[in-house]
């Protein structure tokens, strides 16, 4: 979306990620080492967390939000938010072990340092020039074509591939988590800054 300011045409970001209608925070939760997403939705300025979604429903106990769960028909659980949040700007702290990741329509851009903790301001605004990346594994494209066709696209695992093996299960889960958000009725909102799924 080009908006018009004093300044220049610019596009509504979030920390320089192209946006139309929302995007998510993508995560690997620390503790029960699943893929989950927070799903936000964006009017002028402000962004409203409006679900959270994930492969654990663990995930969803570890919050203790109120609101509305419930199982998708891929399998992830999903937890649509009895009282929304709604922010000028999110201060996030991010390590290189939850891998928190701006995901809006099919890009990525990743927020966490190679190693330790970052502080990350995250922020709607106008930019000239759009930043933000192919994703990659958990978040990467493979995941989002179904169980079935990223397991077929996974690497080949050799005896020493325990972490190709975590990440193939990583990429499998964010799939779930992924299809899940994408086919939800009540989350059609979703619908515009999520890779569509077959």
């Amino acid at each position: 979306m080009a908006l018009g300011s004093g300044g220049g045409a610019g596009r509504l970001t979030v920390n320089g990620l192209p946006i139309s209608g929302g995007f998510a925070i993508g995560y690997v939760h620390s503790i029960y080492k699943a893929p989950s997403a927070e799903v936000f939705t964006v009017e002028g300025r402000r962004f409203t967390m409006r679900a959270v979604v994930s492969a654990s429903e663990n995930v969803l106990d570890y919050y203790a939000l109120e609101g509305t769960r419930s199982r998708t028909e891929a399998g992830a659980w999903l937890l649509l938010l009895a009282t929304p949040a709604t922010y000028d700007e999110l201060s996030l702290l991010t390590t290189s072990i939850g891998r928190r990741t701006l995901v809006a329509g099919g890009r990525c851009l990743p927020l966490y340092p190679d190693s330790g903790a970052a502080e990350v301001r995250v922020a709607v605004e106008l930019t000239l020039d759009g930043r933000g990346e192919p994703c990659r594994p958990p978040y990467d494209g493979a995941a989002f074509s179904g169980p079935s066709q990223a397991a077929e696209s996974a690497p080949t695992m050799g005896p020493r591939s325990a972490v190709h093996r975590r990440q193939r299960s990583l990429r499998l889960r964010w799939g779930r988590v992924q299809r899940s958000i994408a086919g939800c009725g009540v989350c059609a909102y979703s619908q515009s800054f999520f890779l569509n799924t077959e």
